[in-house]
């Protein structure tokens, strides 16, 4: 999607409702400076807020999308092109919110580790030793948890028997047997058990 674009549209159809940032803000419940970030194409509104502003700016979500106002007969067109694009950029901050894991989960894996180690095999007083072995088994726990709150809502997990597509629980996924990033899990649609695979959006590919 054309931010900038978008961006520019969205200044247009604010002006011919002769609102300012200032009053478009205030209605949608954002700050001015968000306004000012999506006109300059800095920024999308979120979808929570995509159907509001398009009901004060009397245009639908088809065409903020795109940037332009929508001849009929291109609609469905438009409306297949936007729905490629939402599902390519959901599925690229997907894709960051998963190195993201990997960024914080093994620095901090390897760092609990070396400190078990340097406990476990260098000269130091008791107190120290156990100290350390304690505040490096803290860090890997602390940021496994939190390796895992990143991978749960990073995507779908994909049930194998009925191929549903849903997020699961956060303590579900945390205390599910896994391998790499498939988990052992109940499917909330068909109910039964397999080893559901991480996938990047909602639609099969």
């Amino acid at each position: 999607m054309d931010q900038i674009k978008i961006g520019k549209f969205i200044s247009s159809c604010r002006k011919e409702q002769g609102m300012t940032q200032a009053i478009l803000a205030e209605k949608i419940g954002v700050s001015d400076r968000a306004v000012s970030k999506w006109e300059t194409g800095k920024s999308m509104p979120d979808t929570g807020i995509m159907l509001e502003l398009c009901q004060l700016l009397h245009i639908n979500v088809n065409e903020l999308l795109s940037g332009e106002k929508i001849m009929t007969e291109s609609y469905d067109k438009k409306a297949e092109e936007n729905l490629l694009a939402m599902r390519k950029e959901i599925e690229e901050k997907n894709k960051q919110l998963l190195n993201t894991e990997i960024f914080i989960g093994v620095p901090a894996t390897l760092a609990g580790i070396g400190m078990c180690f340097i406990a476990s095999f260098l000269e130091m007083p008791v107190y120290l030793r156990v100290c350390l072995i304690v505040f490096g088994l803290l860090i890997i726990l602390t940021f496994a948890f939190i390796a895992v709150g990143i991978e749960q809502k990073a995507g779908y997990y994909e049930c194998q028997k009925c191929f549903d597509r849903h997020v699961p629980g956060y303590w579900q996924a945390n205390l599910a047997p896994h391998a790499g990033r498939s988990r052992y899990m109940k499917c909330p649609k068909c109910g039964k058990w397999s080893m559901q695979k991480k996938v990047l959006t909602k639609e099969a590919d």
